[in-house]
């Protein structure tokens, strides 16, 4: 089972040369026998944090909805008193000398007050620049009133091997700062389900809760990962941790820096589906390596370099990519602005498309809102589908309606059940293309209401209050 809010992770180096068995001698120095990773702990260390948040869950206004004994009959009427705590304990790294800060999204996910603890034990506010649910990244910023933090220099991730060493330094169970060591057992994972760029980093160096959002770095003390999950059935490591690489980590930051609360990536215009071994067979391929392009936007960077359905892309930018998800972190790494180079496979030829690296269009506009009353969806969010919200909220198999983004707790939306990325396709019988159009129809008191949801390319009709 795989649980986030850890963290795993490791990264560069060679590994030992091999001594031939007739040059082993006794050491002659202390320096042969004392061999250690201090003198990379001490350059990296002071630049990891620990990160503490936390909200106070408050009682949400009465919902009229609430009073009907209709909604009442069928899904209660209680609520949650407020008051209670909610929080959460990580790492973070200091990436520049202004204070800011990196760390997994999950560790601050719905936190309004976090603080940072310094190696030397003093602990400062920090505010939430920027949140990336789609990398699992957040930057903050630590209040530090223009002190200068020490930083830790980044990598390249694409640099590393299987084999190299690694140190994974970082909270465990919020005993304080603790450093583990291990080799980099992968590159390259991808379908671990952990979030929409799913192209990790493996190490054995011990993870554990409270890792989350820590360093991972190699023998010369720069940052190649940052820790974010483990593979556990207890709870603890087993040594197999997972970073996410520091090259996806570098866009998050430069967006940060630029002032964005959002990062802006390339979009690719296509579906896409790994390869199975069948599927590769039906196509005269040797291997299951690449990704299959099953659709294509005609609107998209991908319809204009000319990429059609039924290629395989291979490779980005000479890089190769054995499945979707390959394909996804590569261009997800990548800023916009210029042209990538795609290799593919079409009818057993090998090929180049170009692909212009621009953002997905907002048309129409998001027009996002918070549907109140006394509904079923109050307390939703939702916006208009676009290129970009499709890309921004992962939102698949839509082409009409409104999505759900995002849903307040203690809510009618929430106790209903609805998910983010639910598509509102019709409410009481009128089709809903639009936000305004939902908040119009909410905005009637009838005494039923009937729905349909596209959840995941499932169709749902439901009735609530008849």
């Amino acid at each position: 089972m795989f649980r986030p809010i850890f963290a795993a992770g490791l990264i560069l180096l060679a590994a030992a040369p091999v001594v031939a068995e007739d040059a082993r001698a006794v050491p002659q120095s202390k320096a042969q026998v004392t061999l250690s990773f201090a003198p990379v702990v001490k350059k990296a260390a002071p630049a990891v944090v620990n990160v503490y948040a936390q909200r106070v869950e408050k009682a949400p206004a009465r919902n009229p909805l609430f009073d009907d004994p209709v909604f009442q009959r069928f899904f209660g009427g209680g609520q949650r008193p407020g008051g209670a705590k909610a929080q959460s304990l990580g790492s973070g790294v200091i990436v520049d000398p202004s204070g800011l800060v990196v760390t997994n999204n999950h560790v601050i996910e719905n936190m309004t007050d976090v603080k940072v603890a310094l190696l030397d034990r003093r602990e400062l506010p920090a505010e939430v620049l920027l949140r990336d649910p789609r990398s699992d990244l957040a930057i903050l910023r630590i209040k530090g009133g223009g002190e200068v933090f020490p930083v830790l220099d980044m990598g390249d991730s694409d640099a590393i091997e299987v084999g190299d060493l690694a140190l994974a330094i970082g909270d465990p169970f919020g005993v304080g700062q603790t450093v583990t060591q291990g080799i980099v057992s992968a590159v390259a994972r991808t379908e671990i389900g952990i979030s929409d760029y799913g192209f990790f980093i493996q190490t054995d160096a011990a993870i554990n809760p409270g890792n989350s959002g820590g360093a991972l770095v190699d023998m010369e003390g720069r940052l190649i990962g940052i820790n974010s999950a483990i593979f556990s059935q207890s709870g603890g490591s087993v040594g197999i941790g997972f970073a996410i690489p520091v090259n996806m980590v570098k866009s998050v930051v430069a967006a940060a820096k630029a002032g964005g609360k959002e990062v802006r990536r390339p979009w690719l215009g296509a579906n896409l589906q790994s390869l199975s071994r069948d599927l590769a067979d039906s196509l005269g391929l040797d291997r299951p390596n690449g990704a299959l392009v099953a659709e294509v936007d005609p609107r998209g960077p991908a319809a204009e370099g000319g990429l059609k359905r039924g290629d395989v892309i291979i490779a980005v930018d000479g890089k190769e990519v054995t499945d979707a998800g390959g394909v996804g972190y590569r261009l997800g790494a990548r800023p916009t602005g210029g042209v990538a180079s795609l290799s593919i496979r079409r009818d057993g030829k090998q090929a180049v498309v170009p692909l212009k690296l621009t953002a997905a269009p907002e048309r129409p506009p998001r027009d996002m809102m918070k549907i109140e009353g006394a509904s079923p969806l109050a307390g939703a969010s939702v916006v208009n589908l676009s290129p970009a919200t499709i890309e921004e909220f992962s939102i698949a198999n839509a082409q009409e309606g409104v999505a759900v983004v995002e849903i307040e707790e203690n809510t009618a939306a929430a106790m209903v059940g609805f998910q983010k990325g639910d598509i509102v396709l019709t409410l009481n019988g009128e089709k809903v293309q639009t936000t305004r159009d939902l908040a119009r129809i909410t905005g009637q008191r009838p005494y039923m209401w009937k729905l349909t949801i596209n959840r995941g390319g499932q169709v749902i009709t439901s009735v609530i209050g008849g």
